[in-house]
């Protein structure tokens, strides 16, 4: 069977941080219902549509969707990463991630029926809530957040990631069934 073809999607990395608050992301829970990922927490993002023209529209429209945050400037955002779902799987996605800051003076809102709750994090907290069971991440969330526990804050992050290559990232699927899981390549296992 020949693999589905991945879609075109964008997603945000929502920062902020204060003199007091170490760097934090915003997180949104998807509805529980939802056929893909439900009930996990996601940075915002989704497919590219036909009118959103390129990936950076495509994000701002995303956050504005899902979080209820109005970026300003789609060419302010900074390209961060991008992960191409596994082959073998039936729902796929090439999935270029940006980092922003979170606009001044606004809250994020949820829509209630694509996302149900959010919350801003610092990656530390958001890997325990995970171990701990009270946060659902998703692999490409929760390998997003290991890469950026070293930094302190947005500035120094945004500033590492500025005009740096972006490699495309293709988890392999292993094992099948319940014991299926991704790795990452070059990862043991």
């Amino acid at each position: 069977m020949k693999p589905v073809q991945p879609r075109q999607a964008a997603s945000v990395i929502l920062l902020r941080h204060g003199d007091d608050v170490a760097l934090e992301v915003l997180l949104a829970r998807r509805n529980p219902a939802s056929r893909f990922m439900g009930g996990a927490w996601v940075f915002p993002g989704g497919a590219l549509e036909p009118g959103d023209g390129t990936l950076r529209a495509a994000a701002v429209r995303e956050v504005a969707e899902e979080a209820g945050l109005q970026l300003a400037d789609p060419g302010a955002l900074v390209p961060f990463s991008r992960w191409i779902t596994p082959a073998p799987l039936p729902i796929r996605f090439d999935t270029h991630f940006f980092l922003a800051v979170a606009p001044a003076g606004q809250e994020p809102r949820i829509d209630g029926a694509e996302m149900v709750d959010w919350g801003w994090f610092s990656p530390a907290a958001a890997l325990a809530g995970h171990r701990d069971g009270a946060l659902d991440l998703v692999f490409p969330t929760i390998k997003h957040l290991e890469q950026l526990l070293p930094f302190a804050g947005a500035r120094e992050l945004l500033a590492w990631a500025r005009g740096r290559a972006i490699v495309p990232v293709e988890p392999e699927l292993r094992g099948e069934g319940e014991h299926a899981r991704l790795v990452l390549p070059g990862e043991p296992g």
